[in-house]
């Protein structure tokens, strides 16, 4: 029988704590971990497991510098389709995952169906990327590009357990 998964609302304020540290440092010790938040290492260790067994701990990544991998150019891209059965959404769904370039990609309740963010090193490379991958998506019946000047904030800079 699986177990049950609490909510974010019956979490208590140890496990919030224990999610703002690693929203801030996900490679910070267990032993770390526990001074912080006041507990004993196994204590925290069991916490921290059940975390991630329960979902609300997905994984760990580097966060990598795009600018220093040459990735500085982001497009915001107005996706509408000809096509909106489930299939059709599925089909959409399975292909655009698997285009490198886009970092992002949200389902829109608006003017248009889906809102991809897609990143790559300039303008020239979004435009092959754009007319030869996104265009060429399952039942895409139209694009609008819209570039980004300047990224202001992005990302999570700290969890914040009180949201």
């Amino acid at each position: 029988m699986p177990k049950e998964t609490t909510l974010f609302s019956e979490l208590d304020q140890l496990d919030r704590k224990i999610l703002e540290a690693l929203s801030e440092d996900g490679r910070i010790s267990i032993t770390d971990l526990a001074a912080r938040v006041g507990l004993s290492n196994t204590p925290c260790q069991i916490r921290f497991k059940r975390l991630i067994a329960e979902g609300y701990i997905e994984g760990f990544r580097a966060v990598l510098n795009p600018a220093k991998m040459e990735l500085d150019h982001i497009a915001f891209v107005e996706v509408k389709l000809s096509n909106t059965t489930e299939g059709a959404l599925k089909s959409f769904n399975d292909a655009v995952k698997k285009i490198k370039e886009v970092e992002q990609c949200h389902m829109i309740a608006g003017r248009f169906d889906y809102l991809l963010k897609v990143r790559t090193r300039d303008i020239a490379k979004y435009r092959r990327v754009l007319g030869e991958k996104i265009s060429t998506l399952p039942h895409v019946a139209s694009t609008s590009t819209n570039p980004a000047m300047e990224t202001v904030k992005e990302g999570w800079d700290k969890f914040n357990p009180s949201l």
